[in-house]
């Protein structure tokens, strides 16, 4: 791990690898806090590097220390899920594997909720970070690959790392767009044509309100993917850009919505999802594809996104209830009652939910079920949005539907 002041995070990250691991190696990039004392005491072996705005540099100089024959990457902001620790176990008594890719869940994330990290690898002598923010060992394993032939890369298929770093306040608060936008700016300026960073530079522009150079700068990315594609040589090893490719045409979706180009934004996702890449990467990808539909008055396109989303992870919250608003639109009541039930099955305090649940149920005239939805919905309102829960509140004794 590299950190700096994480004295809050580090002993949850911490205690979910401390049972795991041979050894935690930690390099402390100029703490203020009491984030080094904090890893002693979980036996961890801190070091000292003066931060040069480059992430790739720091964990480089962390690798220098570590001693063991696998080396697990996390950060402060994550926690190892301890259901996958078996899997992860029986991964790395393969000979076969020289990197095993680890899905990552994004807690909170506005956008996509799942992630495939290299974060899983050999202590091989040539294996190394690149690249000064969102650092990544990829570029070496590639290389290691064309000279080394034998080795494979495997995946995780069940999450593995709960990544809480989206959240809105904690991206916020360590002002995460600024330091980025420096780190990644510089890098860009000498490899303008590096899709990795025209990617994350420019989604990261979109992010900021910056559409216009975010959208060039994902075009950029996605022509020099293609390029790169189309100059490949068939008898090297398949290192597929596949996931980088989802993820420009993925922001173009995005960037394209912000602006309210629609078509294109729905042709951007289209092409996203239909990549062959790992399913669970592709939920963000549907569920906006189907919101775009929805707009875009598309129902019958829109529902069958949302199922497709669900298919993927039977646990997605947001697709059931946005399944239940297209078929709430489409007349479709049965089903939408399904949908809405499933949503608040996973998750009782969906206010939302509850209260388009007390709409349907209304439509089909069982004025006893909708009522006991709508009051749920007006209780949990009245605890994140006081407003919404007077606002239904009247509108109900306004219908007669509620007493006074």
């Amino acid at each position: 791990m590299i950190v700096k002041n994480e004295e809050s995070a580090l002993p949850k990250c911490l205690s979910s690898a401390v049972n795991v691991v041979d050894e935690i190696v930690i390099l402390d990039t100029g703490s203020t806090d009491k984030t080094p004392q904090i890893a002693q005491q979980f036996g961890a072996h801190v070091y000292h590097f003066e931060w040069c705005n480059n992430f790739s540099a720091a964990r480089n100089e962390a690798l220098k220390y570590v001693t063991g024959d696998w080396i697990l990457v996390l950060d402060a902001d994550e926690t190892l899920k301890p259901e996958i620790i078996p899997h992860l176990k029986e991964a790395i008594k393969q000979k076969k594997y020289i990197l095993i890719n680890l899905l990552r869940q994004e807690i909170g994330a506005t956008q996509s909720p799942y992630s495939l990290v290299s974060r899983l690898f050999r202590n091989h002598p040539k294996i190394n970070f690149n690249r000064p923010y969102h650092a990544l060992v990829d570029d070496s394993i590639t290389a290691i690959l064309a000279q080394e032939p034998h080795w494979q890369i495997g995946y995780l298929p069940e999450v593995a790392i709960l990544h809480a770093g989206y959240q809105k306040a904690v991206i916020n608060q360590q002002n995460k767009f600024a330091k980025a936008a420096l780190a990644m700016g510089e890098f860009f300026s000498a490899n303008p044509n590096d899709p990795y960073v025209c990617n994350k530079l420019g989604a990261l522009y979109v992010e900021m309100g910056k559409l216009q150079e975010g959208i060039e700068l994902l075009k950029k990315g996605l022509n020099a993917v293609i390029e790169l594609e189309e100059s490949k040589n068939p008898e090297q090893p398949n290192n597929s850009n596949y996931e980088i490719l989802y993820e420009l045409h993925y922001h173009l979706g995005i960037a394209h919505g912000s602006v309210k180009d629609y078509a294109w934004s729905i042709f951007h996702y289209q092409a996203a999802v239909n990549l062959p890449i790992y399913p669970l990467l592709k939920l963000g990808g549907y569920n906006n594809l189907g919101n775009l539909l929805k707009i875009s008055k598309d129902f019958a396109g829109a529902k069958l996104a949302y199922e497709m989303a669900i298919e993927i992870d039977p646990n997605f919250v947001a697709g059931y209830y946005n399944l239940g608003m297209v078929c709430k639109e489409m007349g479709l009541f049965a089903e939408a009652i399904n949908a809405y039930d499933q949503a608040i099955l996973l998750n009782p305090d969906y206010a939302e939910a509850y209260q388009n649940l007390g709409v349907v149920l209304l439509k089909v005239g069982n004025v006893q079920a909708s009522l006991e939805a709508f009051e749920n919905a007006i209780a949990l309102h009245e605890l994140h949005n006081p407003q919404e829960a007077q606002r239904l509140r009247q509108g109900l004794q306004d219908m007669g539907i509620l007493r006074q």
